[in-house]
């Protein structure tokens, strides 16, 4: 019995001699293992609630747009670029907010509302605030500005689209040769995103009769080539 407290208590020497040397460290590394799965669980609390608000304000913004609110549409617009500008409900806002503005008659508050989705959009809603920018450049005659717009990468889903609108600015500039091209380019790509088998998925959007026909229409009204 003896024998076993001396052992027992040679055991807890070497466990307080190990605690002096490593406790420290040991705690340490603890701590902050439990700091981060806090700071983890947080982080997505912060998430989800950043997106219920921002959906709220959304749903706001759109009710505020079906009643032709224009106000209410700019106030929950920026709201939603200020405080959620981190969440897709910030750059979808700004897509909705810049239609309403600019049937408004509010072209330059559209203008900043579409650039702010450029900026800091992802993917299609992006590409897709290009492409209503681009409109808008047009109708002001910023011929340049607009193809600058329309340079760089693009989301497969909207390949054509681009094409399409280059010829519009080329076509405005009365650049015929060139918008003709363009026009061409368009059609030509629908066709192959249509016969793109795994890629198809994404021709929803592009690959219909009515905007097949619409580019056709474009090209036409340009004439042959002279």
């Amino acid at each position: 019995m003896a024998a076993y407290d001396l052992e027992e208590q040679e055991q807890i020497a070497e466990f307080k001699a190990w605690w002096k040397q490593y406790g420290s460290l040991l705690t340490f590394v603890v701590m902050a293992a439990a700091v981060v799965v806090l700071a983890w669980r947080g982080w997505n609390w912060y998430q989800r609630s950043q997106a219920e608000q921002a959906s709220d304000i959304y749903q706001a913004l759109q009710q505020a747009v079906q009643i032709g609110d224009t106000q209410r549409v700019k106030a929950a617009s920026g709201e939603l670029t200020e405080k959620f500008s981190g969440t897709r409900y910030a750059t979808l806002g700004a897509l909705v907010a810049a239609k309403a503005t600019k049937d408004a008659g509010d072209t330059k508050t559209a203008k900043a509302q579409l650039q702010w989705a450029v900026d800091n959009g992802e993917d299609e809603i992006r590409d897709l605030a290009r492409l209503h920018l681009v409109t808008l450049l047009i109708d002001e005659k910023a011929y340049d500005e607009a193809l600058k717009l329309l340079e760089g990468s693009v989301t497969p889903a909207f390949s054509a689209r681009f094409i399409d609108s280059r010829g519009d600015v080329l076509s405005a500039q009365g650049k015929k040769d060139e918008a003709r091209k363009a026009y061409q380019l368009a059609l030509d790509t629908l066709s192959g995103a249509q016969n793109g088998g795994a890629n198809s998925q994404n021709w929803q959007l592009q690959s219909s009769a009515v905007y097949r026909e619409i580019i056709q229409q474009k090209l036409d009204a340009l004439g042959t080539k002279g």
